[in-house]
């Protein structure tokens, strides 16, 4: 009746009382039978190598790793290489494994099946809570590792361990040379590309700076200077053009009036005149006699005028038959050297006045030159900014190209030389002496559970399907009525020599029969 009332603690332990033949019997029982049943399975052997990870030799500050795989996804890499039908022939066909019909696929998935590998953890504090490496950190708490093999016999399972240990090794070794080998590879033909790129923009920004030469950037202030040097320059230029320019006029206006006063006075000595002059002073001379004698002052002085003028004459009949370019040479070299000196200052001038025109001309070019690259400054220094902006992109990922060269060479020479980061067989494969499966211990302790389960079950399935009434609680729960008297049990008990000492009431100590109720 106690799923009609709240159970107590003594309720349990009454329980326990009556079922516990029903509890240990199946308890006691079912061991022996786990025990029993472990013989109806084949044995397997399980053999055990243990592989260690070796730090590399070589610290890292003098050869950066290259290989930086992490350890464990390296190892689920190179088991599957492994395992695979290809490379797992060559033993299957030494050992002789495939026996008779059978396929070598199922062989391959039975050693894959068969096959665990196993990380050794030393670090404790990183048991169980996941914790993670830092990116590019391949020195775990994963020091080495367990290859397990099982089979049925301990012989087998040891040459199959022995056998994949050895191929994981080798496979180890290969995947890391044929990483650092061409991981080198791919970065001299990196730092190939990244030179031609780099020598392209060299050849780039050397012609931009000899096509744009004094636009780049810098040159615009120094520009700005030249161009009011240059400014200045005209100026001055200008101030001395037009002075010449006053001082030429001024001195062909005196060259003219010098001319016209030694034109002037040569034109008494040119043969007309003097014919003129001649006839002139004959006709003076005949009304002279006429009026006077000859002793007369006024004709004497008629006839020295006139022998002077015949005698000019007669000089210049002389000089007339001589070249015309003779005369020309004592013409010209008749001339006074007032003269001859404002010739010679206004062939100066016009000396002065070409050359100041020729500079001003060219200082003009200058300044528009100038100008015009202070005026296109902002555009070429933007197209060179952009220029030296790449070389300087290009020359950075060259640099860093053969640095990762460099260090991938010399990770290369490490691996070849296994200085780097190895796998070492610590321990061989064992040769188990004891079957790894099945655990007689586990299969006892199995039934010993399933038993007491089992009893358990059937105690409690055993007091729900009982409806006896043993305790007043009992009474109060089945009538639901309050309980008014109750009649105590009453027991006869004989002394050693048969005399009856009475009747009493013993609740604690009454025997187990005398608990019994009538059912309801």
């Amino acid at each position: 009746m106690m799923q009609n009332r709240e159970l107590t603690m003594d309720d349990y332990l009454a329980m326990l009382r009556r079922r516990i033949k029903v509890i240990l019997i199946p308890a006691l029982l079912a061991p022996l039978a786990g025990f029993l049943v472990s013989y109806a399975f084949s044995p397997k052997y399980t053999s055990q190598s243990l592989v260690l990870v070796e730090a590399p030799k070589i610290p890292d500050m003098v050869v950066q790793q290259v290989f930086t795989e992490d350890l464990t996804q390296h190892i689920a890499t190179i088991q599957q290489q492994v395992l695979s039908p290809s490379r797992l022939r060559p033993m299957l066909e030494r050992l002789g494994l495939v026996k008779g019909g059978q396929n070598i696929e199922d062989v391959v998935d039975n050693i894959r099946l068969n096959m665990t590998i196993q990380p050794v953890v030393t670090d404790l504090s990183q048991i169980g809570t996941g914790a993670k490496k830092k990116p590019g950190q391949n020195g775990s708490a994963v020091p080495g590792f367990y290859v397990n093999y099982t089979a049925s016999t301990a012989r087998e399972a040891q040459q199959i361990c022995t056998d994949l240990t050895s191929m994981l090794l080798e496979e180890d070794l290969k995947s890391r040379q044929d990483a650092t080998q061409g991981t080198t590879v791919f970065l001299t033909k990196q730092v190939e590309d990244a030179k031609q790129n780099l020598d392209d923009l060299d050849k780039k920004l050397a012609a931009f700076k000899n096509q744009h030469m004094g636009q780049l950037p810098g040159d615009e202030d120094n520009n700005l200077k030249i161009l009011m040097g240059l400014n200045s320059q005209l100026d001055a230029n200008t101030q001395s053009l037009n002075r010449a320019t006053q001082d030429k006029s001024y001195t062909e206006s005196m060259l003219a009036q010098q001319l016209a006063a030694w034109k002037t006075s040569q034109s008494a000595s040119n043969p007309q005149t003097l014919q003129t002059q001649l006839s002139q002073l004959q006709a003076q001379l005949i009304d002279q006699e006429a009026r006077y004698t000859g002793d007369h002052p006024d004709v004497i002085k008629t006839k020295a005028d006139i022998a002077q003028v015949k005698k000019k004459l007669a000089e210049i009949d002389d000089t007339s038959a001589k070249g015309s370019d003779t005369a020309n040479e004592k013409a010209s070299g008749s001339e006074p050297p007032e003269i001859r000196q404002l010739r010679l200052q206004i062939h100066q001038y016009q000396d002065l006045l070409a050359q100041a025109t020729r500079d001003q001309k060219k200082l003009q070019q200058e300044i528009a030159v100038y100008q015009g690259r202070v005026a296109s400054s902002p555009s070429i220094e933007e197209e060179y900014k952009e220029l030296a902006r790449d070389y300087d992109n290009a020359q950075k990922v060259y640099q860093d190209d053969l640095a990762k060269q460099s260090t991938s060479k010399m990770a290369t020479q490490a691996e070849q030389q296994q200085q780097g980061e190895q796998m070492a067989l610590l321990n061989p494969a064992s040769l188990p002496d004891l079957p790894s499966f099945p655990n007689r211990l586990l299969f006892a302790g199995g039934g010993l559970a399933a038993g007491l389960v089992l009893g358990l079950g059937l105690a409690l399935w055993l007091e729900l399907r009982d409806k006896c009434i043993r305790t007043e609680a009992d009474a109060e729960a089945a009538l639901d009525l309050p309980l008014l008297v109750a009649v105590p049990w009453v027991a006869q008990h004989a002394t050693a020599n048969g005399n009856d000492k009475g009747h009493f009431w013993n609740r604690n100590k009454q025997p187990e029969e005398s608990k019994e109720r009538a059912r309801v």
